[in-house]
C-alpha cells in the first residue's frame, strides 16, 4: 500500500488524481503485492540455475588470460549456454524459457500454441537428450555465438510476450519479465553493436512496452489499441525505439519488420492516422520471410482496417491452424460485430472466452457478449 501511494504522489500531480481514488489505489497495491509474491517465487526456481552459474565462474587463471569478458552478463551467458545448436531451435528455446525464463510449462505452450502436454513431453525430450548426449554445460566461444543468436532472440521475445501479455497470471500484465527482456536486449545489443537484428529486438520490445500504463483503465480493465489514450504512452521508449528503427535502413528480418509495424503505431497520433496499408504490406513481407497462420491473421486484421471488415474477414476464415488460438476467434467476433452481425459475433467471443486464460481479457471478452447480446435480443 506504501508503494501505492508513493506511484499516486508521482503520478497524480501531472496525471491528475483519478475519478475514484481509492480504487486506484487498491488497484495498484494489489498489483504490486502480485509482483511481490511472483518474485519471490521466481528466486525459489532460479536456486538450481544461480547454483549452475557459481559452477561457470572463470578461475583466477582464466580472468587472468581473459582481458575482457566476451558477455557481461551472467544471466545472458546461461541463455547462450541453454541455446546449443545440438538440440532442436524449439527444443532449446523451450528449455531456455522454463530453466531461465521463470515461465511454466503452461505458458511456454501457448507461446508455441501447442498444449501443455505436449510441451512437457519436449522438455523431457530435450533434457534426455543433453544427457544421452552429454551435451556440456559451458559458456559458448565468440565463435559459437552467431549460431545461438537466433534462439536467444527468440527466447528473449518470448519472455517479453508472456510479460507484454501474460497467458496465466492474475494481471494482464508481468512487468517483471518485460523488464529483464528488454534488459537483457540492451546487454545483447551493446555486447553485439553490429547485428541488426539485435537493434530491431530491442526496438520491437521498446514501442510495445512504451504503450503499457494506457492498456489498462483506472479500474484495471483491458484498453484496445485504437481506444488506448496515447499521451499516457512512454515518449521515452518511443523516441529510442524509433530511433532504433531508423537505423535498420535496409535490413529485411523477422524483428526488423515487425519493429517498423511497431513504429507505424507509434508515429500515428491517433488512431484513425495509422497506416494500415503499409502495415499490411509489412505483414506480406513478414509473411513471406517466416510463414506462419498467426502472421497472416495479424496482415488480416491490418487489411480489414485498412479495406474494410468484410475484406479482412474473408482472409480470417481462409486461415487453418488457429481454432484453439483465441485471438483468431476475437479478431472474427469484432470483425463481425463491425459487418452488423451480432449473433455471430457472440458465437466467435465466446469461443474465445473459452480459450483465454487471461483474467483480464476474460472480463474484456464477458463484456463486449454482454454488450452484443442485447443487440440478438
Amino acid at each position: 500500500m506504501q508503494e501505492a501511494f508513493v506511484v499516486a504522489l508521482e503520478r497524480w500531480p501531472s496525471d491528475g488524481v483519478p475519478d475514484n481514488p481509492g480504487a486506484w489505489i487498491t488497484r495498484v497495491a494489489r498489483n504490486r503485492a502480485i509482483d511481490r509474491l511472483r518474485r519471490e517465487k521466481t528466486l525459489r526456481m532460479k536456486k538450481e540455475v544461480l547454483e549452475g552459474l557459481e559452477a561457470l565462474a572463470p578461475t583466477s587463471e582464466e580472468l587472468e588470460s581473459e582481458a575482457e569478458p566476451e558477455m557481461p552478463d551472467d544471466r545472458l551467458r546461461l541463455i547462450f549456454t541453454c541455446c546449443h545448436p545440438a538440440l532442436r531451435p524449439q527444443a532449446r528455446v523451450a528449455l531456455t524459457l522454463r530453466t531461465l525464463g521463470g515461465l511454466t510449462t503452461a505458458e511456454i505452450a501457448s507461446a508455441f500454441l501447442t498444449s501443455e502436454a505436449t510441451m512437457a513431453q519436449r522438455l523431457v525430450r530435450a533434457k534426455a537428450k543433453i544427457r544421452d548426449a552429454g551435451i556440456p554445460y559451458e559458456v559458448p566461444s565468440a565463435e559459437q555465438l552467431p549460431e545461438r543468436l537466433t534462439s536467444v532472440l527468440a527466447t528473449l521475445y518470448l519472455i517479453f510476450n508472456e510479460g507484454y501479455f501474460t497467458s496465466s497470471s492474475e494481471g494482464l500484465i508481468r512487468t517483471e519479465l518485460a523488464d529483464e527482456a528488454i534488459r537483457l536486449a540492451r546487454v545483447l545489443v551493446e555486447t553485439l553493436p553490429g547485428d541488426p537484428e539485435t537493434r530491431a529486438l530491442l526496438a520491437l520490445m521498446l514501442l510495445q512496452n512504451s504503450r503499457r500504463e494506457a492498456r489498462l483503465d483506472e479500474a484495471g480493465e483491458m484498453v484496445l489499441l485504437e481506444d488506448q489514450d496515447r499521451s499516457l504512452w512512454d515518449r521515452a521508449q518511443v523516441e529510442e525505439g524509433l530511433r532504433l528503427v531508423d537505423s535498420l535502413t535496409g535490413v529485411v528480418g523477422p524483428y526488423s519488420i515487425q519493429a517498423r509495424i511497431a513504429a507505424e503505431h507509434a508515429r500515428a497520433g491517433r488512431a484513425e492516422e495509422t497506416d494500415w496499408r503499409r502495415i499490411g504490406l509489412l505483414y506480406g513481407q513478414l509473411r513471406r520471410i517466416q510463414p506462419s497462420p498467426v502472421i497472416e491473421l495479424n496482415r488480416a486484421i491490418a487489411v480489414a482496417m485498412d479495406r474494410g471488415p468484410g475484406v479482412g474477414l474473408e482472409l480470417i476464415d481462409a486461415i487453418e491452424g488457429l481454432d484453439r488460438y483465441a485471438p483468431y476467434h476475437v479478431s472474427r467476433a469484432d470483425l463481425l460485430g463491425r459487418l452488423g452481425r451480432a449473433e455471430d459475433a457472440v458465437e466467435a467471443y465466446r469461443r474465445g472466452l473459452e480459450l483465454s486464460t487471461n483474467p483480464v481479457q476474460r472480463a474484456f471478452l464477458e463484456r463486449r457478449i454482454e454488450e452484443l447480446g442485447k443487440n440478438v435480443e
